[in-house]
């Protein structure tokens, strides 16, 4: 275990002294009187910007606040049980931490005085404070009839500090130990936090809400808070960053703070306490997070009754004096997020525009406040009919223009004019975090990524709609295979070496609206490249703010996918969905419905100290319905029930329609109400009912978009592939002699490259299969190819292939089902129902014939080219 000495290898820090048990000297303690100082009346202090959270990152007004922080605490209490009473040295200790560039402090377990927030305001830190739901936890198992109001006692320690200009944030707990959470539950833990985090948003709306989790008990998921806190403890820096990257996955588009890390100096020695905590706070910087806090200001640590003299995590010791800890951490919290005198390659940012207007000002605007040394920003102008011209004049760029000819024309425009090493781009409605460039060029620094993204969130204030666009399916999102390596990285934030790009030719030009991004990432991992993510590297992205832009924009991104399956056959399914290897991460994903449950992994006995939840992939009949394919047999099951009046049978399809309707209702309002808006518990009752009756319509119209483009640009499940020519339908086995001589891969390669230059689509076999190459003539039928080679002396081979037919079920049953319903009809004479039928049954029996013989065909000719290639 790669930790910390610590007597719970889950825990953040120790909640159990080893020591308690036997007799230890005290700690000294600058305490000059054991006289407590008597609390001040609190003095009304000038009002100031409340924290808040924008994406990733917290800010004070419109100024980003990065948490540089300490835990101070646990302090033996005075005779009235007050832990926090002796001012002046509190006074001193802040004093001290401000010197030395802290800026927050959190109070882990003890609601701390209104004076010490007062103390902390005058010396410009911000203070976390723990409301210790975790000690309340047993009340959930033993419910007792004295057992105290949970709810009132975390209201009323929130009222006693509500709206003061000190206050960072509430943490309802502090790690909750994992054995009691294995015993209740996790679906009850998260209940009672959310619980617990309504009462906090009743009685300081403005506030901010956390909980403090730590790795044994990450299961844990927790949509509700505004940020996200861990207690990480790791003596590794490749270990910790790689848990760093998780973590901020698990956050989403919220703020990671890392609430404590630390090492012990008693048992590793104040040096190597100063270099470990450099390295760690370093990382979490670079990793994107919000803050950091240092676990602890100080040696003098008490806990259950006794003073801690043998856990020295401090980075001073017990009488104030610092420890070489103390400069390493000022030293890396003045220097956060990065390091001076980096290397920073110089970037292009390309902005790619067609009629912008409504929105470039805003993406200029934040392109003018980068905070990145050596950067040029290139707009290309798309043919725009609008003003976007004279906006973009108006600012420190490049401005190129040109005639209409599509998005992938345009960013090889920007390419071609780029004179930087990485070439980013960013969509004309969009606009960058600050620090959006440090942290995608951080990344091509220290790997050898070929592009790497961020995330992009929509920015509020935008309107209802777009608010509920933005939970909406269908909007960019980014496909990750491992926490840092993407499968795909949106076109609205994305960057790439510039060698990379120029090495595959640059954009796709037939890709005019949408696509262009899916296709040059799969480009470059063709040829053996990789692509990065960044979490930090963010930008805000505006979401269409009228039912009918949004309605146009997913009927382009259906046509898109129709433009890529044609390209990329083998990275989609017969239906013609695409295959992720990775996970897709993005707000507006659809709930797919299953049976399935999560599982967590304990370890045996719950001893695991990382322990975390295992999401099963979703079923195929759980995500059917969220397929376009869907609703053409929702509509089909319709026009038979409609016919029911000229053939009774067909009454049987309206409980069939219904019962297909319901699912997509299902998922659809299942999705809208797990949505996060914000501000949503204090809105009206009636604008929350609004916000989710919309989302859910979105969520329902998104595939039937999807579908409408899709089916236009003739990405159809009747669609056919291959040549329109005879050929047989069964076996057919030949040998080609050649006397020049090549390798059985580099010959089916061959083979592969020549059928795809004639737009079959071409699949490869995998280890276990008994073929090579498969063509798809279309979704009901495909042709196999398997390829022996015989050498013989002089450098000849005798080539042996065998080519069939390959026919799904799908095509045979529907035919069946088809003729046996017309067989029905027939004997009870009802015409119209026989025609419609008969002729449903000939269109999947002519269709499975016609695709399999399109297959059969092409591989025929194929091997007629090979024939001839070998005779020459």
């Amino acid at each position: 275990m790669d930790r910390t000495h610590r007597p719970s290898a889950g825990s953040a820090r120790p909640t159990t002294a080893p020591s308690q048990h036997v007799s230890a000297p005290k700690v000294v303690t600058p305490r000059a009187s054991p006289v407590s100082t008597p609390l001040p009346v609190a003095s009304p202090l000038a009002p100031a910007p409340r924290p808040s959270v924008r994406g990733k990152f917290l800010f004070v007004g419109d100024t980003k606040l990065r948490i540089r922080g300490v835990t101070y605490g646990a302090f033996a209490p005075d005779a009235q049980g007050r832990e926090y009473h002796d001012l002046e040295v509190i006074e001193r200790d802040f004093a001290l931490m401000a010197a030395a560039g802290i800026n927050a402090v959190r109070i882990p377990h003890t609601m701390p005085p209104r004076a010490l927030l007062d103390l902390a305001a005058a010396c410009g830190l911000h203070v976390m404070v723990g409301l210790s739901a975790e000690q309340y936890i047993g009340f959930l198992i033993d419910r007792r009839r004295d057992a105290p109001d949970i709810a009132d006692l975390v209201r009323a320690k929130v009222q006693s500090c509500a709206g003061h200009p000190a206050l960072l944030c509430y943490a309802l707990g502090n790690e909750i130990p994992a054995p009691m959470a294995r015993w209740l539950g996790r679906r009850k833990v998260e209940r009672y936090l959310e619980r617990l985090y309504r009462v906090v948003k009743e009685a300081d709306p403005e506030g901010l809400v956390t909980y403090v989790n730590y790795p044994t008990t990450e299961y844990l998921r927790l949509p509700f808070l505004d940020l996200l806190c861990f207690n990480v403890y790791l003596e590794s820096q490749e270990r910790f960053d790689a848990y760093l990257a998780r973590l901020q996955n698990l956050a989403g588009d919220r703020p990671l703070v890392m609430s404590e890390l630390g090492l012990d100096s008693l048992r590793n020695g104040e040096v190597v306490q100063a270099r470990s905590l450099d390295w760690q706070v370093r990382t979490t910087f670079a990793a994107g997070c919000g803050g950091v806090f240092v676990f602890s200001w100080t040696d003098e640590w008490y806990r259950h009754a006794n003073d801690v003299p043998d856990w020295l995590f401090g980075l001073t010791r017990a009488d104030r004096s610092p420890k070489p800890a103390l400069a390493a951490v000022s030293e890396a919290f003045a220097e956060a997020p990065f390091a001076p005198g980096l290397p920073w390659p110089r970037v292009s940012v390309v902005v790619c525009t067609y009629n912008g207007a409504r929105t470039i000002r805003d993406c200029l605007d934040g392109l003018s406040r980068l905070d990145y040394p050596d950067y040029e920003v290139i707009v290309v102008d798309d043919g725009s009919t609008d003003a976007t011209g004279v906006i973009a004049r108006q600012y420190d760029c490049r401005l190129i223009q040109t005639e209409n000819r599509g998005l992938a024309n345009a960013r090889n425009t920007g390419l071609a004019a780029a004179t930087g090493e990485i070439i980013a781009y960013l969509d004309d409605d969009a606009y960058p975090d600050p620090d959006w460039l440090r942290y995608l060029a951080a990344t091509f620094l220290r790997t050898g990524y070929a592009g790497v993204g961020g995330p992009n969130i929509a920015p509020p204030g935008d309107g209802s709609i777009a608010e509920c666009v933005a939970r909406a399916p269908g909007g960019p999102v980014h496909v990750l295979v491992t926490d840092r390596e993407a499968e795909h990285i949106p076109g609205c934030n994305m960057a790439f070496r510039k060698s990379s790009l120029e090495a595959i030719g640059g954009f796709d030009p037939q890709f005019r609206t949408a696509g262009d991004d899916v296709d040059v990432c799969w480009r470059l991992q063709e040829r053996g490249w990789t692509l990065g993510f960044h979490p930090a590297a963010m930008v805000w992205h505006h979401r269409r703010n009228s039912l009918r832009t949004y309605w146009r924009q997913q009927i382009g991104y259906g046509r898109a996918e129709a433009m890529l399956e044609r390209k990329w056959p083998e990275k989609y399914n017969g239906p013609g969905h695409v295959r992720w290897a990775g996970r897709i991460y993005g707000s507006g994903l659809t709930h797919a419905l299953g049976w399935r449950r999560p599982r967590v992994y304990h370890g045996v006995w719950g001893a695991a100290p990382f322990q975390s939840l295992y999401q099963p992939a979703p079923s195929l009949l759980g995500s059917l319905p969220q397929m376009p394919e869907w609703y053409l047999m929702i509509a089909s099951l319709a026009t038979i029930a409609a016919l029911s009046a000229v053939w009774r049978p067909f009454t049987l399809a309206v409980p069939l329609l219904a019962v297909a309707i319901v699912p997509p209702l299902a998922q659809a309002w299942l999705s809208a109400m797990r949505a996060s808006f914000p501000e949503m518990p204090a809105a009206p009752w009636p604008t929350r009912v609004r916000r989710r009756l919309l989302t859910a319509l979105l969520h329902l119209a998104q595939p039937l978009a999807r579908l409408r483009g899709r089916l236009k640009e003739g990405l159809t499940p009747w669609r056919r592939r291959g040549t329109p020519a005879p050929a047989p339908l069964w076996p057919v086995t030949t040998s080609i002699w050649t006397e020049h001589r090549e390798e059985q891969d580099q010959r089916l390669r061959t083979m592969e490259a020549g059928l795809r230059a004639e737009g079959a689509c071409v699949l490869r076999g995998g280890r276990h299969d008994r073929w090579d190459l498969e063509v798809r003539g279309g979704f009901f039928g495909a042709a196999r190819l398997l390829l022996g080679v015989e050498d013989h002396p002089g450098g000849c081979q005798m080539l042996r292939l065998r080519w069939w037919p390959d026919v799904p079920a799908r095509g045979p049953i529907l035919t069946l089902a088809f003729a046996l319903l017309t067989r029905s009809a027939w004997h009870d004479h009802a015409w119209v129902a026989v025609g419609v039928l008969g002729a449903g049954a000939l269109f999947f029996f002519w269709r499975t014939l016609e695709q399999s013989t399109a297959a059969m065909a092409t591989i025929r000719d194929a091997v007629t080219r090979l024939r001839g290639a070998s005779a020459q």
